[in-house]
């Protein structure tokens, strides 16, 4: 995969490494990346469906100086062990569980992208006292998830092969939904972190089954979460402008909905920096103001 020229801020990103940590939940190990020092207000990072911590490890940095910044691999995902099944309550659980692990100060700010975002809303729906609040990243909400949309069709995420070759699996590194701009080299960092080295070869590291968990169905504890939320759309992604109008009445009237420009679904991959941008702004307003009354009909 030819990546072209490196800017430094991406080799300042992966100089800074993480810690690594696990914790045991129901019986399987979760594997977490954490930067920043210990008992910091957290930022837990959640990636998306086949996808794990290292989609995240050139933006945590960029977080670190104010932060403890995790990012968990969920179950049937990257370093993580694997289940028969993967409900959204369980994973909620690997979440909560990690935070406890991890050394945060306080509650943390949940950050879910697309598959994960679902995850975060139904983590805010069961824990938002122990949450400071949750950002949401071109999540659809009310639908499938492409990922999920596409295992059931047969389309992609058949059960993983096994190739003899690191280096093809690699230039093999696709996304779906498929875009059309991505950062060469932040493109093949996460294909390096996607592969493992297994019996006659190397395959990718998540579990075709964790498709099977019926996401888009956390619609119905929308109008029940009451710590802070906000929604990140992607101007190319998923969540639409219907998706944003949904998610902001059912969400009391006061969750900001955010388009990141020229981006698509899959943000961290092709505009980085403007979600850094975002996100820093989001708390620096969360920081220094109050939350905002519901407003239910």
């Amino acid at each position: 995969m030819a990546v072209g020229p490196i800017p430094e801020w991406f080799r300042r990103a992966l100089d800074n490494v993480p810690d690594e940590g696990e914790v045991e939940v129901d019986g399987v190990t979760i594997h977490y990346l954490a930067w920043g020092p210990p008992d910091r207000p957290g930022l837990m990072l959640v990636h998306g469906g086949a996808a794990h911590a290292h989609w995240w490890s050139h933006v945590a940095p960029q977080f670190s100086e104010d932060y403890r910044v995790v990012a968990l691999d969920l179950s049937g995902h990257g370093d993580s062990g694997r289940r028969d099944a993967y409900p959204m309550a369980t994973w909620s659980a690997e979440i909560m569980a990690v935070v406890e692990a991890a050394m945060i100060a306080g509650p943390p700010i949940v950050v879910g992208h697309s598959m994960g975002g679902f995850v975060t809303l139904a983590t805010a729906a069961s824990y938002d006292d122990r949450l400071a609040g949750a950002i949401i990243i071109d999540s659809p909400v009310f639908r499938e998830d492409p990922e999920v949309e596409e295992a059931r069709l047969g389309t992609s995420f058949k059960p993983p092969r096994t190739y003899p070759d690191a280096e093809h699996m690699v230039g093999r590194f696709r996304t779906v939904p498929e875009q059309e701009h991505y950062l060469p080299y932040v493109m093949e960092h996460v294909a390096r972190k996607s592969i493992v080295a297994t019996e006659g070869g190397f395959t990718w590291k998540f579990d075709a089954r964790i498709f099977q968990a019926r996401r888009h169905e956390v619609v119905e504890f929308l109008s029940g979460i009451t710590c802070r939320v906000a929604l990140f759309r992607a101007e190319h992604g998923l969540a639409t402008a219907e998706v944003g109008a949904y998610m902001y009445e059912q969400l009391g009237r006061v969750a900001p909905v955010v388009l990141i420009p020229e981006a698509g679904h899959h943000v961290m991959l092709d505009q980085p920096l403007l979600l850094v941008t975002a996100i820093r702004t989001l708390l620096a307003d969360w920081e220094h103001s109050t939350p905002h009354q519901r407003y239910d009909s």
